[in-house]
């Protein structure tokens, strides 16, 4: 349960309206986070509309790749409910259980490869606070990425950098979307696991 309880539509009230149908739509429910940022209509909708252009009309990235890099994102936050959500959309983009498993150890997993460790190593560097993107990494970037894609994945890191701190912070928890699948936990349950 979060620290604030989602805003209740009043009236005619066709923004949070809109949005509610829209995850019911995509998603099969209501979204908490977006239940909680409906208190404040205008940030719902400009959130909102930055959320639909990356989910439906971003698509220069591959979907695998950029869930990866957000998982990745997550996971050193700390969000309960990124994980959740993200662990859900990681393995529909087609990341297997087993790299959702090693995602923490992924310098030393054999289960990803060359182009999947540079996203993974952009979404640490950027989420790093400070932020330390290297220019070697960048440059690397480069050859892999055009100018487009480097920005579709920049936003897409930093989006769930917006996201896992607010949900965060917000104290809104899963919600269930990675039942019966593997959920990613966040990076300090891995590290209390391993000193165990």
């Amino acid at each position: 349960m979060s620290r604030l309880k989602p805003a209740e539509p009043h009236g005619v009230d066709l923004l949070r309206r809109l949005t509610y149908r829209t995850g019911r739509r995509m998603y099969g429910r209501d979204l908490e986070p977006s239940g909680v940022l409906a208190h404040h209509k205008p940030l719902l909708f400009g959130i909102g509309v930055a959320s639909l252009a990356f989910e439906r009309y971003s698509n220069h990235v591959d979907r695998h790749l950029k869930h990866l890099a957000m998982l990745r994102t997550s996971q050193l936050i700390g969000c309960k409910w990124c994980l959740d959500f993200g662990s859900y959309l990681a393995q529909q983009a087609g990341a297997s259980e087993q790299q959702l498993r090693e995602l923490s150890k992924w310098r030393e997993s054999e289960r990803f490869d060359p182009l999947e460790r540079l996203v993974l190593e952009y979404a640490e560097a950027m989420t790093s606070t400070p932020v330390d993107v290297p220019d070697q990494l960048f440059a690397r970037l480069r050859e892999r990425f055009d100018d487009r894609q480097i920005v579709e994945l920049t936003s897409a890191i930093a989006l769930e950098n917006l996201y896992s701190r607010s949900n965060w912070a917000l104290g809104i928890e899963g919600q269930g979307f990675s039942d019966g699948m593997y959920c990613v936990v966040p990076e300090e349950h891995d590290e209390r696991a391993a000193a165990a």
